[in-house]
């Protein structure tokens, strides 16, 4: 083995006899909170908008309203307002038709 793979060797196992890799929380990929919408439990990246979640169900925010806890959200805020745990969301979408 070469001498400097021999000695990175050596600091490594000296950093992890002393705790210093166990100081660090493990990674994860990403946190999520469960929010109801329409009365199905849903899964959804924490800090995630009403736009963002709109997105990942595939609605277009044009044909959609979108009430959170009994109150209507304005379409002009989809970007803007952040879901929380617990959030209960209502969604309609508009289909057109004759």
């Amino acid at each position: 083995m070469p001498r400097g793979a021999r000695m990175r060797r050596r600091r490594l196992a000296a950093l992890s006899s002393h705790g210093a890799f166990a100081t660090f929380p493990p990674m994860e990929a990403s946190i999520s909170i469960s929010v109801t919408v329409n009365g199905e439990p849903r899964e959804i990246p924490e800090g995630a908008t009403v736009a963002v979640l709109l997105a990942q169900i595939g609605l277009d925010i044009r044909k959609v309203a979108v009430e959170r806890n009994l109150e209507i959200v304005p379409r002009s805020t989809y970007a803007a307002v952040r879901l929380a745990a617990g959030d209960q969301l209502e969604i309609v979408h508009f289909i057109g038709g004759g």
